[in-house]
């Protein structure tokens, strides 16, 4: 990809062309990118609270007995919004699915661990173990490189 920068004392305010031959995911990005779209945060809940969660603040997302909870730094909260659509909001974050109940944050994995039959071990920064589901794997290793 070129990228070019033209200076005109006579312009007011910034202006981006992308000239291509046809829209793919990456100009989509791209474009998601320049036109502003700030990453959105969460309202997560605790002890009577409303704290507001930063995407980056997040370690993982999960569902348990019927409600969605976010695992945070500073603890865990009870979130209103459903898992999938946490995952929309995330999407072009650094978040990825690992099973059909959780979604982590691909910055706060320590590492994975390969060595499991059909199923990948999850070591988060927090020190949560977690693991990816089979359904999933293929998903992650694709993701990983691997």
């Amino acid at each position: 990809m070129k990228i070019e920068i033209k200076i005109d004392e006579g312009c007011a305010e910034p202006k981006i062309i992308v000239v291509t031959n046809k829209v793919t995911d990456e100009i989509n990005e791209i474009v998601k990118r320049l036109s502003g779209e700030q990453s959105q945060v969460t309202a997560g809940f605790r002890d009577e609270q409303v704290i507001v969660l930063e995407p980056n603040q997040i370690v993982r997302i999960y569902a348990s007995n019927g409600k969605v909870y976010a695992e945070a730094e500073n603890g865990t909260y009870l979130l209103r919004l459903r898992l999938y659509e946490m995952e929309q909001r995330l999407a072009n974050q650094s978040f990825v699915r690992i099973s059909n109940s959780e979604i982590i944050n691909l910055k706060k994995v320590r590492g994975f661990d390969l060595s499991f039959a059909g199923t990948i071990c999850v070591s988060l920064l927090n020190g949560t173990v977690t693991y990816v589901s089979r359904r999933y794997v293929a998903k992650i290793k694709q993701l990983l490189g691997i």
